[in-house]
């Protein structure tokens, strides 16, 4: 009678062992021209696809330069800024009518709209916004009057009876909207993704630069 193998020496467990196994992550690339990123990397927005496109630093100026592709992409800035002498109020949340805590706006170009998104677990959840309402609603914000559209947003959060209003790059907005799905929870997300969020916010706020106070009428 032959001897029984150990599980370990089967053939095929080392294999199975291997596909049971998390893969690495993979690291990112160029989409142009395949070169492989470092973490932090800029991105373009693909104002035809409606979407975030990774890209090392020499296609990023090339697709920078006036009429490359046709304009289709754009360059993401890199820069955070807040307004602590005009924040939001209450009265312009409810305007807004979010469901959530935490949400951000950008302008559509192609719509030439506001556009509003929320995180959820399912990803970005998108209510448009008519003019009529992200008017009444933001027309004191000199951040909204700030934004570039398609790479920029207004990434807001109702906390605490305050509301955090920043302009950021809209590539930042995408990644919390993974961070949420990523540690979400439950109903209300659990308190993992409350400390994410904590941290996130926090992390925007080092990085934001205030505008300069308005000189008295």
């Amino acid at each position: 009678m032959s001897a029984v193998r150990p599980a370990s020496t089967r053939p095929g467990t080392a294999l199975l062992r291997r596909l049971r196994e998390p893969s690495p992550p993979q690291p990112e690339r160029c989409s142009f021209c395949g070169l492989t990123l470092p973490p932090g990397h800029r991105h373009l927005v693909d104002t035809e696809e409606r979407a975030l496109v990774c890209a090392c630093t020499a296609c990023g100026v090339l697709f920078r330069e006036p009429g490359a592709a046709g304009g289709r992409y754009r360059g993401v800035p890199d820069r955070y800024l807040a307004d602590p002498g005009r924040g939001l109020d209450e009265d312009a949340w409810a305007t807004l009518r979010i469901p959530v805590g935490t949400a951000f706006l950008f302008r559509n170009a192609a719509l030439d709209r506001l556009v509003a998104l929320y995180p959820s677990p399912a990803g970005a959840t998108e209510s448009e916004l008519d003019e009529e309402t992200w008017q009444a609603a933001l027309s004191g914000s000199r951040l909204a009057g700030l934004l570039e559209p398609d790479v920029e947003a207004l990434l807001l959060r109702r906390s605490a009876g305050r509301i955090e209003c920043f302009l950021v790059p809209i590539d930042v907005c995408y990644e919390l909207v993974g961070r949420m799905r990523l540690f979400w929870q439950g109903f209300d997300g659990g308190a993992e993704a409350r400390g994410e969020l904590d941290a996130f916010f926090a992390r925007v706020a080092g990085l934001a630069r205030a505008l300069p106070q308005e000189e008295p009428a």
